[in-house]
Protein backbone atom coordinates (compact mmCIF):
# COMPACT_ATOMS: atom_id res chain seq x y z
CA UNK A 1 0.00 0.00 0.00
CA UNK A 2 1.45 3.39 -0.31
CA UNK A 3 1.83 6.00 1.73
CA UNK A 4 1.21 9.51 1.31
CA UNK A 5 4.09 12.06 2.71
CA UNK A 6 2.32 14.07 5.28
CA UNK A 7 2.22 17.51 4.63
CA UNK A 8 2.98 20.09 6.79
CA UNK A 9 -0.48 21.84 8.89
CA UNK A 10 -1.89 24.60 7.15
CA UNK A 11 -3.46 27.31 9.07
CA UNK A 12 -7.07 25.97 10.27
CA UNK A 13 -10.12 27.85 8.22
CA UNK A 14 -13.63 27.53 9.08
CA UNK A 15 -15.03 24.50 6.96
CA UNK A 16 -18.74 25.91 5.84
CA UNK A 17 -21.61 23.52 6.84
CA UNK A 18 -22.63 22.93 3.45
CA UNK A 19 -19.59 21.81 2.26
CA UNK A 20 -19.35 18.99 5.01
CA UNK A 21 -22.63 17.96 4.01
CA UNK A 22 -21.59 17.61 0.39
CA UNK A 23 -18.73 16.05 1.10
CA UNK A 24 -20.53 13.11 3.93
CA UNK A 25 -23.21 12.24 0.91
CA UNK A 26 -20.69 12.06 -1.93
CA UNK A 27 -18.31 9.29 0.55
CA UNK A 28 -21.90 7.56 0.89
CA UNK A 29 -23.05 7.17 -2.62
CA UNK A 30 -19.46 6.00 -3.60
CA UNK A 31 -19.36 3.57 -1.02
CA UNK A 32 -22.82 2.14 -2.31
CA UNK A 33 -22.11 2.35 -5.87
CA UNK A 34 -19.91 -1.14 -6.81
CA UNK A 35 -22.77 -3.62 -6.95
CA UNK A 36 -26.63 -2.06 -6.36
CA UNK A 37 -28.85 -5.10 -5.49
CA UNK A 38 -26.24 -7.70 -4.80
CA UNK A 39 -26.63 -7.88 -1.60
CA UNK A 40 -29.21 -7.55 0.96
CA UNK A 41 -30.21 -4.17 2.56
CA UNK A 42 -27.83 -3.26 5.29
CA UNK A 43 -24.73 -5.44 4.36
CA UNK A 44 -21.61 -3.49 3.75
CA UNK A 45 -21.05 -3.14 0.07
CA UNK A 46 -16.98 -3.40 0.90
CA UNK A 47 -17.98 -7.00 1.69
CA UNK A 48 -18.73 -8.41 -1.74
CA UNK A 49 -16.96 -8.40 -4.96
CA UNK A 50 -18.19 -9.31 -8.66
CA UNK A 51 -16.13 -11.39 -10.54
CA UNK A 52 -16.87 -12.45 -14.24
CA UNK A 53 -17.91 -15.90 -15.58
CA UNK A 54 -16.52 -17.66 -18.49
CA UNK A 55 -19.62 -19.65 -19.03
CA UNK A 56 -19.91 -20.97 -22.01
CA UNK A 57 -24.37 -21.12 -21.45
CA UNK A 58 -26.75 -22.72 -23.18
CA UNK A 59 -29.84 -21.74 -25.83
CA UNK A 60 -28.57 -18.22 -25.74
CA UNK A 61 -28.74 -17.88 -22.10
CA UNK A 62 -25.22 -17.26 -20.41
CA UNK A 63 -23.74 -16.55 -16.79
CA UNK A 64 -21.44 -13.32 -17.27
CA UNK A 65 -20.64 -12.25 -13.51
CA UNK A 66 -20.84 -13.94 -10.08
CA UNK A 67 -21.15 -11.57 -7.06
CA UNK A 68 -19.45 -13.41 -3.69
CA UNK A 69 -18.23 -12.49 -0.05
CA UNK A 70 -15.32 -11.34 0.03
CA UNK A 71 -13.08 -13.85 2.05
CA UNK A 72 -12.56 -13.08 6.23
CA UNK A 73 -9.20 -11.29 6.48
CA UNK A 74 -8.47 -13.33 9.23
CA UNK A 75 -10.39 -16.81 9.23
CA UNK A 76 -11.03 -19.25 11.44
CA UNK A 77 -9.91 -23.07 10.60
CA UNK A 78 -13.07 -24.42 11.31
CA UNK A 79 -14.79 -21.51 8.35
CA UNK A 80 -12.12 -21.51 6.15
CA UNK A 81 -14.41 -22.94 3.41
CA UNK A 82 -17.30 -22.44 4.65
CA UNK A 83 -19.81 -19.25 3.69
CA UNK A 84 -21.32 -17.67 6.60
CA UNK A 85 -24.29 -16.14 6.45
CA UNK A 86 -24.79 -15.45 10.13
CA UNK A 87 -20.85 -13.83 9.74
CA UNK A 88 -22.52 -11.31 7.20
CA UNK A 89 -25.12 -10.43 9.36
CA UNK A 90 -27.58 -10.78 6.03
CA UNK A 91 -30.18 -12.43 7.99
CA UNK A 92 -29.94 -15.97 6.81
CA UNK A 93 -30.03 -14.38 2.93
CA UNK A 94 -25.86 -15.68 1.40
CA UNK A 95 -25.84 -12.32 -1.16
CA UNK A 96 -24.55 -14.44 -3.82
CA UNK A 97 -25.83 -13.63 -6.58
CA UNK A 98 -24.75 -14.66 -10.13
CA UNK A 99 -25.87 -11.90 -12.95
CA UNK A 100 -26.64 -13.77 -16.52
CA UNK A 101 -27.89 -12.59 -20.33
CA UNK A 102 -30.88 -14.23 -22.64
CA UNK A 103 -30.13 -13.72 -26.41
CA UNK A 104 -33.29 -14.87 -28.45
CA UNK A 105 -32.09 -15.90 -31.85
CA UNK A 106 -35.31 -17.48 -32.71
CA UNK A 107 -37.95 -15.33 -35.11
CA UNK A 108 -40.44 -15.53 -32.02
CA UNK A 109 -41.17 -13.67 -28.61
CA UNK A 110 -40.30 -16.31 -26.28
CA UNK A 111 -40.53 -16.53 -22.39
CA UNK A 112 -37.38 -18.64 -20.76
CA UNK A 113 -37.28 -20.54 -17.94
CA UNK A 114 -33.80 -20.91 -17.03
CA UNK A 115 -32.22 -22.68 -14.36
CA UNK A 116 -28.81 -21.57 -12.99
CA UNK A 117 -26.40 -23.52 -10.53
CA UNK A 118 -23.99 -22.42 -7.90
CA UNK A 119 -20.73 -24.56 -7.92
CA UNK A 120 -17.95 -24.89 -5.41
CA UNK A 121 -13.95 -25.21 -6.21
CA UNK A 122 -14.32 -29.02 -7.49
CA UNK A 123 -17.23 -28.60 -9.55
CA UNK A 124 -20.20 -29.81 -7.02
CA UNK A 125 -23.56 -28.30 -7.10
CA UNK A 126 -24.16 -26.11 -4.01
CA UNK A 127 -27.36 -24.57 -5.04
CA UNK A 128 -30.41 -23.98 -7.97
CA UNK A 129 -32.32 -21.21 -8.90
CA UNK A 130 -35.27 -21.20 -11.34
CA UNK A 131 -36.22 -17.64 -12.89
CA UNK A 132 -38.56 -16.93 -15.31
CA UNK A 133 -37.88 -14.13 -18.02
CA UNK A 134 -41.05 -13.25 -20.35
CA UNK A 135 -41.45 -11.83 -23.72
CA UNK A 136 -37.91 -11.58 -24.93
CA UNK A 137 -38.12 -10.22 -28.63
CA UNK A 138 -36.20 -11.65 -31.55
CA UNK A 139 -32.71 -10.81 -31.75
CA UNK A 140 -33.11 -8.86 -28.41
CA UNK A 141 -31.00 -9.88 -25.39
CA UNK A 142 -32.39 -8.89 -21.87
CA UNK A 143 -29.88 -9.57 -18.35
CA UNK A 144 -31.01 -10.07 -15.16
CA UNK A 145 -29.53 -11.74 -12.12
CA UNK A 146 -30.68 -14.18 -9.61
CA UNK A 147 -29.42 -15.02 -6.56
CA UNK A 148 -28.13 -18.38 -4.22
CA UNK A 149 -30.69 -18.10 -1.58
CA UNK A 150 -29.93 -19.13 2.13
CA UNK A 151 -26.93 -21.48 2.59
CA UNK A 152 -26.32 -23.86 5.23
CA UNK A 153 -22.91 -22.38 7.46
CA UNK A 154 -21.47 -25.20 6.36
CA UNK A 155 -21.08 -25.04 2.47
CA UNK A 156 -18.25 -25.14 0.87
CA UNK A 157 -17.36 -21.85 -0.50
CA UNK A 158 -19.00 -21.37 -3.95
CA UNK A 159 -16.68 -20.23 -6.74
CA UNK A 160 -18.79 -20.34 -10.01
CA UNK A 161 -22.05 -20.55 -11.64
CA UNK A 162 -23.33 -21.88 -14.46
CA UNK A 163 -26.82 -22.21 -17.12
CA UNK A 164 -27.70 -26.17 -16.30
CA UNK A 165 -31.10 -25.54 -17.76
CA UNK A 166 -33.01 -23.79 -20.53
CA UNK A 167 -37.00 -23.86 -21.38
CA UNK A 168 -38.66 -21.85 -24.24
CA UNK A 169 -42.02 -21.14 -24.36
CA UNK A 170 -43.45 -18.89 -27.01
CA UNK A 171 -44.81 -15.83 -25.52
CA UNK A 172 -48.68 -16.36 -26.68
CA UNK A 173 -48.72 -19.98 -24.94
CA UNK A 174 -46.84 -19.23 -21.57
CA UNK A 175 -48.89 -18.00 -18.58
CA UNK A 176 -48.05 -16.39 -14.99
CA UNK A 177 -44.56 -15.24 -15.95
CA UNK A 178 -45.00 -11.83 -14.71
CA UNK A 179 -47.88 -12.15 -12.60
CA UNK A 180 -50.67 -11.03 -14.82
CA UNK A 181 -54.49 -12.77 -15.72
CA UNK A 182 -54.18 -13.90 -19.64
CA UNK A 183 -57.17 -13.06 -22.00
CA UNK A 184 -58.87 -16.40 -21.34
CA UNK A 185 -59.59 -15.20 -17.62
CA UNK A 186 -57.77 -18.77 -16.24
CA UNK A 187 -54.45 -19.61 -15.26
CA UNK A 188 -52.53 -22.85 -15.29
CA UNK A 189 -49.48 -23.86 -13.77
CA UNK A 190 -47.94 -27.50 -12.24
CA UNK A 191 -46.67 -28.07 -9.10
CA UNK A 192 -42.96 -29.78 -8.35
CA UNK A 193 -44.84 -32.65 -7.93
CA UNK A 194 -44.44 -36.26 -6.05
CA UNK A 195 -41.77 -39.11 -6.92
CA UNK A 196 -41.90 -42.49 -4.92
CA UNK A 197 -40.48 -45.88 -6.67
CA UNK A 198 -40.75 -44.85 -10.19
CA UNK A 199 -44.33 -43.84 -9.69
CA UNK A 200 -44.72 -40.10 -10.61
CA UNK A 201 -47.57 -37.65 -9.57
CA UNK A 202 -47.81 -33.73 -10.83
CA UNK A 203 -50.64 -31.45 -10.08
CA UNK A 204 -52.08 -29.94 -12.45
CA UNK A 205 -53.64 -26.56 -11.15
CA UNK A 206 -56.44 -24.15 -12.98
CA UNK A 207 -57.40 -20.87 -11.38
CA UNK A 208 -59.84 -18.72 -12.32
CA UNK A 209 -58.27 -15.35 -12.10
CA UNK A 210 -61.09 -13.55 -14.14
CA UNK A 211 -64.29 -11.82 -13.18
CA UNK A 212 -66.54 -14.07 -14.73
CA UNK A 213 -67.47 -17.98 -13.63
CA UNK A 214 -65.59 -20.65 -15.55
CA UNK A 215 -66.65 -23.66 -16.40
CA UNK A 216 -64.70 -27.38 -16.97
CA UNK A 217 -65.95 -30.64 -17.41
CA UNK A 218 -64.08 -33.77 -17.36
CA UNK A 219 -60.19 -33.94 -18.20
CA UNK A 220 -57.41 -31.65 -19.22
CA UNK A 221 -56.63 -31.73 -23.10
CA UNK A 222 -53.15 -32.51 -22.95
CA UNK A 223 -50.25 -33.17 -25.65
CA UNK A 224 -46.34 -33.89 -24.78
CA UNK A 225 -43.72 -31.90 -26.95
CA UNK A 226 -39.57 -32.72 -27.72
CA UNK A 227 -37.48 -30.25 -27.58
CA UNK A 228 -38.36 -28.28 -30.27
CA UNK A 229 -42.09 -28.31 -29.42
CA UNK A 230 -43.22 -30.99 -31.93
CA UNK A 231 -45.46 -33.60 -30.64
CA UNK A 232 -44.39 -37.02 -29.67
CA UNK A 233 -45.98 -39.84 -31.62
CA UNK A 234 -46.23 -43.16 -29.79
CA UNK A 235 -47.05 -42.27 -26.28
CA UNK A 236 -51.11 -43.02 -24.99
CA UNK A 237 -52.30 -40.22 -23.06
CA UNK A 238 -55.19 -41.95 -20.77
CA UNK A 239 -57.68 -40.61 -19.36
CA UNK A 240 -57.85 -41.84 -15.62
CA UNK A 241 -55.12 -43.31 -14.10
CA UNK A 242 -56.02 -46.41 -13.10
CA UNK A 243 -54.13 -48.44 -15.90
CA UNK A 244 -50.80 -47.09 -13.98
CA UNK A 245 -51.90 -47.12 -10.28
CA UNK A 246 -55.00 -47.27 -7.81
CA UNK A 247 -53.20 -44.68 -5.49
CA UNK A 248 -54.67 -41.40 -6.52
CA UNK A 249 -57.09 -39.53 -4.57
CA UNK A 250 -60.39 -37.95 -6.65
CA UNK A 251 -59.78 -40.32 -9.98
CA UNK A 252 -62.96 -40.56 -9.92
CA UNK A 253 -66.07 -40.22 -12.56
CA UNK A 254 -65.46 -36.54 -14.08
CA UNK A 255 -68.60 -33.83 -12.83
CA UNK A 256 -68.75 -30.78 -13.93
CA UNK A 257 -66.86 -27.95 -12.17
CA UNK A 258 -67.52 -24.28 -11.95
CA UNK A 259 -65.28 -21.37 -10.64
CA UNK A 260 -66.02 -17.92 -9.74
CA UNK A 261 -63.86 -16.00 -9.92
CA UNK A 262 -60.49 -16.62 -7.12
CA UNK A 263 -61.64 -20.48 -7.14
CA UNK A 264 -59.09 -23.18 -8.41
CA UNK A 265 -59.64 -26.31 -9.52
CA UNK A 266 -57.11 -29.36 -9.66
CA UNK A 267 -55.89 -32.34 -11.92
CA UNK A 268 -53.44 -34.86 -11.62
CA UNK A 269 -50.77 -36.17 -14.57
CA UNK A 270 -49.59 -39.87 -13.56
CA UNK A 271 -46.79 -42.42 -14.49
CA UNK A 272 -43.98 -44.44 -14.20
CA UNK A 273 -40.20 -44.19 -15.17
CA UNK A 274 -39.87 -47.80 -15.94
CA UNK A 275 -37.42 -48.95 -18.24
CA UNK A 276 -37.61 -51.63 -20.59
CA UNK A 277 -36.95 -52.90 -23.77
CA UNK A 278 -37.41 -49.86 -26.25
CA UNK A 279 -36.19 -46.27 -26.27
CA UNK A 280 -37.18 -44.17 -23.39
CA UNK A 281 -38.97 -41.28 -23.81
CA UNK A 282 -38.73 -37.77 -21.79
CA UNK A 283 -40.59 -35.04 -22.92
CA UNK A 284 -39.59 -31.43 -21.85
CA UNK A 285 -43.15 -29.66 -22.27
CA UNK A 286 -46.68 -30.55 -21.70
CA UNK A 287 -49.41 -28.45 -23.87
CA UNK A 288 -52.08 -28.02 -21.67
CA UNK A 289 -56.07 -27.16 -22.63
CA UNK A 290 -58.23 -26.77 -19.73
CA UNK A 291 -60.82 -27.77 -22.05
CA UNK A 292 -61.54 -29.15 -25.70
CA UNK A 293 -61.18 -25.42 -27.79
CA UNK A 294 -59.36 -23.79 -24.74
CA UNK A 295 -56.47 -21.84 -25.19
CA UNK A 296 -53.26 -23.65 -25.31
CA UNK A 297 -50.62 -23.29 -22.51
CA UNK A 298 -47.31 -24.81 -23.10
CA UNK A 299 -45.84 -25.93 -19.77
CA UNK A 300 -41.84 -26.61 -19.38
CA UNK A 301 -41.83 -30.23 -17.53
CA UNK A 302 -39.60 -33.35 -17.38
CA UNK A 303 -42.09 -35.97 -17.76
CA UNK A 304 -40.14 -39.04 -17.89
CA UNK A 305 -41.80 -41.72 -19.25
CA UNK A 306 -39.21 -44.55 -19.65
CA UNK A 307 -40.95 -47.12 -22.19
CA UNK A 308 -43.93 -47.19 -20.64
CA UNK A 309 -45.20 -45.12 -23.32
CA UNK A 310 -48.48 -44.67 -21.06
CA UNK A 311 -49.36 -40.79 -19.27
CA UNK A 312 -52.67 -41.00 -16.76
CA UNK A 313 -54.62 -37.49 -16.74
CA UNK A 314 -57.22 -37.64 -14.00
CA UNK A 315 -60.12 -35.39 -13.98
CA UNK A 316 -60.46 -32.13 -12.75
CA UNK A 317 -61.65 -31.34 -8.83
CA UNK A 318 -62.38 -28.24 -7.10
CA UNK A 319 -59.95 -27.53 -4.29
CA UNK A 320 -59.43 -24.95 -1.38
CA UNK A 321 -56.83 -22.32 -2.25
Amino acid sequence: MHRRTPLRPAAARPVPLLAILAATASLLTACGAEDAGSAKAGAPAAAFSRTSVDDPGKDGVRVTSLTLPRPSPSPSPSRSRSVSAESLDLGGDSGISAAYEITNHGTETLTYTVTITFTSGDGGAMANETTTVPGVRPGKTVRGRVGAGTLPPTTPRITGAKVTEVAEVPAAEAQGADGTCPSSGVRVSTDKGDAAMGLRVVGLHLVNCGKREYEVEGYPVLELLDETREPIDGVGVLRGSREITSAIEGDGPPRRVTLKPGETARADLVWRNTTDLGTPVTAPYARVRAKSGAAPVTLPEHIDLGTTGKLGVTPWVKTDR
